[in-house]
């Protein structure tokens, strides 16, 4: 009973992830995965190894992954209905990553870094002049920000502790027990002042 139940999760597994219409939730996490989880654990991999092939490998990923997503901030919207839009998206994604074919040195080498090249003096302007916005911005709004901030941490701070409530409510009776048993301490410690004054 226990291979059955294990080929047909399988097999459900493998029929949401290849039908075309009703599985945008487990191809668009697929990509995710494939995308982002898997090269961040990887990038990591490569930092912590010192490991200067893997880490260019890597680099160049993150360019051409950073200027897919760039540009599928404009396609995305009008693309998403078309039949396998996110099945071609995950091959692509994994075509980047393949060492046979090392998709992100191609994509890279044969356009990205010849747009770049050729438009580098332009995207320096735009470039400094949006740091120097944004620098505007935060000094100008220094004090909201830090309101802001702090706000942020109390939310997050509150929402943290609910959690903890929520995830072990034995704890907090554990808690109220520790906190009751020296008042009753104190209680004693009265009533022997009381038996050294008489």
């Amino acid at each position: 009973m226990a291979l059955f139940g294990s080929t047909m999760s399988s097999e459900v597994g493998l029929k949401l992830l290849l039908s075309p219409l009703g599985s945008n939730v487990v191809i668009r996490t697929a990509c995710c995965s494939v995308g982002i989880v898997l090269p961040v654990y990887s990038t990591f991999k490569a930092i912590e190894a010192n490991d200067q092939d893997e880490q260019q490998k890597w680099l160049l990923y993150w360019a051409a992954y950073g200027s897919f997503s760039v540009a599928e901030v404009f396609t995305d919207k009008f693309l998403h209905w078309f039949p396998l839009y996110y099945h071609m998206k995950f091959a692509f994604l994994v075509w980047l990553q393949l060492p046979t074919v090392d998709g992100a040195k191609q994509l890279y080498m044969n356009h990205l870094r010849p747009f770049l090249l050729r438009h580098q003096s332009r995207l320096d302007q735009i470039m400094g002049f949006f740091h120097g916005e944004m620098v505007k911005f935060v000094s100008n709004h220094e004090t909201e920000i830090q309101i802001a901030r702090s706000l942020l941490l109390k939310i997050f701070m509150s929402a943290n502790h609910l959690v903890k409530e929520i995830i072990r409510p034995g704890q907090r009776q554990s808690n109220r027990s520790a906190i009751e048993g020296p008042a009753e301490q104190v209680e004693t410690s009265e009533s022997d002042d009381d038996d050294d004054d008489e």
